[in-house]
């Protein structure tokens, strides 16, 4: 089995940008290529959406050993293989909490992605975290329509035309916080 994943992406004046602390695409996506001739089809590729925390669960289920019950995420093995499950996610969740640390200086914040839509609430604050400095600003809103916006450039949500859209992922995004007890 050979496997090429790497960490995030680094903006480089994307989004005006110089980091890879906020949950644009750039960043947001990683890498994850692997050859397993006994188990993966040649040149196969997949939609399904997968998580960092997918790797563990993917590898120890490969290697035969069981998923401890503590490890967030889920195994790949079924996607790798040609099925993705019925019950497969369709959402992922994010959040950088470290508001305004040195040298980053990136706000306090955490969203929603689906297959079309990202929401992100930058909260501004820093909530007692260790390494999170305290200057509290105001709130913000941003979602992007990915099939119409993909480099995510345009603001959609003060657009009463997304109204549905933004409120469907808010209860979407409170779920997931509660399914990852992300209390704030």
């Amino acid at each position: 089995m050979v496997i090429y994943t790497s960490d995030q992406g680094f903006f480089l004046g994307d989004h005006g940008w110089y980091d890879k602390r906020f949950m644009y695409e750039e960043s947001l996506r990683m890498p994850f290529i692997i050859k397993y001739p006994r188990k993966i089809q040649k040149a196969s590729v997949t939609d399904a959406m997968a998580l960092n925390v997918d790797f563990a669960p993917t590898l120890l289920e490969f290697a035969g050993i069981p998923v401890p019950d503590f490890m967030q995420g889920d195994s790949l093995v079924p996607i790798l293989e040609g099925t993705t499950p019925e019950n497969w996610r369709t959402s992922m969740y994010y959040r950088y909490w470290e508001h305004m640390s040195k040298p980053h200086k990136v706000c306090a914040h955490y969203g929603v992605r689906t297959d079309r839509y990202k929401l992100v609430y930058y909260y501004n604050e820093a909530l007692g975290m260790a390494r999170a400095v305290d200057i509290p600003m105001e709130p913000e809103w941003e979602l992007f329509d990915l099939e119409k916006d993909p480099m995510e450039m345009t603001n959609r949500y003060s657009d009463p035309e997304y109204a549905s859209v933004v409120s469907d992922l808010k209860d979407e995004l409170q779920r997931l916080k509660s399914d990852l007890k992300d209390d704030e």
